[in-house]
């Protein structure tokens, strides 16, 4: 192997390093923790548990068109 392809596999290492450790952080900022926490529940919920007439899910799919069948 040639000394540009060892500095070409450190380069890409480093990237890929600082891409990981970047998202790490992203991840773990406090304005992310009220989303998580509610991620994380979901598996939790009932899938016919329902609040006003529709499932959770069908409020989140809902747009200006109305609710989604």
């Amino acid at each position: 192997m040639s000394a540009l392809w060892g500095h070409m596999v450190g380069v890409l290492i480093l990237a890929l390093m600082a891409t990981f450790i970047g998202i790490w952080v992203w991840a773990w900022l406090p304005r992310h923790r009220r989303v998580f926490d509610e991620l994380a529940e979901i598996p939790m919920l009932d899938g016919e548990q329902k609040r006003g007439g529709e499932t959770r899910a069908q409020r989140e799919r809902t747009d200006d068109r109305g609710p989604t069948t």
